[in-house]
């Protein structure tokens, strides 16, 4: 049961719900979207001596399952990267396999591909290289087609509040196609006003919604800092 304030975002004439933690719910198809999971981002950064607490994996699968449960999706689109190198899935702790083993089970799971993981791993679920639904199309890297939900770009905002400047993580979302936020505990984030959304949004007039706590925040884009 979807409960409390409900944030919606429109795109190509689709309305989804936008949640707060960076995640878009489609309700007509109960369909949830994530970008960006990262998974094993910790363990892949300790292989190269660069020491980060193991504890990403199960930070994002905890988040991931208050959204199931809040959604119960017949369908889950994980928008690639949803590990941060090819064998990620391998490095995963028995704990965390049997966590999304749990989510997975009983509903639709798809993996687009991404860069950091461009092939099929050794997990439950479908992969794909994007997924075309009722004239939206998903993937990982966004063009700025017409009906596009993508990731990728790990989009954040500066935005000036209340004699405050806050940087939150965003979707960048313009009327026909949105970029969402990272989804994982561990991924960094990229400004809206750099020249990569420049590529996807052909004018400024796209909106920045901050993810805040409990709702969404909307500001046009050319009103952010850089």
């Amino acid at each position: 049961m979807i409960e409390g304030i409900v944030h919606t975002i429109t795109i190509h004439n689709v309305i989804f719900i936008a949640d707060p933690v960076g995640a878009l719910y489609w309700p007509e198809q109960q369909m949830l979207v994530v970008a960006d999971l990262h998974l094993e981002k910790g363990s892949s950064f300790a292989r190269r001596g660069l020491l980060l607490p193991p504890y990403d994996s199960g930070t994002t699968l905890h988040n991931l399952s208050k959204l199931i449960t809040r959604y119960a999706p017949q369908r889950v689109i994980a928008l690639g990267d949803s590990f941060h190198d090819r064998s990620g899935s391998a490095r995963m702790t028995a704990r965390d396999c049997e966590t999304l083993a749990a989510l997975q089970r009983g509903r639709d799971w798809i993996w687009i591909a991404g860069n950091h993981d461009p092939e099929p791993l050794a997990i439950d679920g479908t992969f794909v290289r994007e997924l075309a639904v009722d004239g939206l199309v998903f993937r990982h890297e966004p063009t700025g087609e017409a009906g596009e939900i993508a990731g990728h770009l790990h989009p954040r905002a500066r935005v000036r509040w209340r004699g405050h400047v806050v940087v939150r993580r965003c979707f960048a979302a313009g009327p026909d196609c949105v970029v969402m936020p990272a989804f994982g505990a561990y991924t960094g984030g990229l400004n809206i006003l750099d020249r990569a959304f420049a590529r996807v949004f052909a004018t400024p007039g796209f909106t920045a919604h901050l993810l805040g706590s409990g709702r969404l925040y909307a500001f046009p884009a050319a009103h952010c800092l850089g």
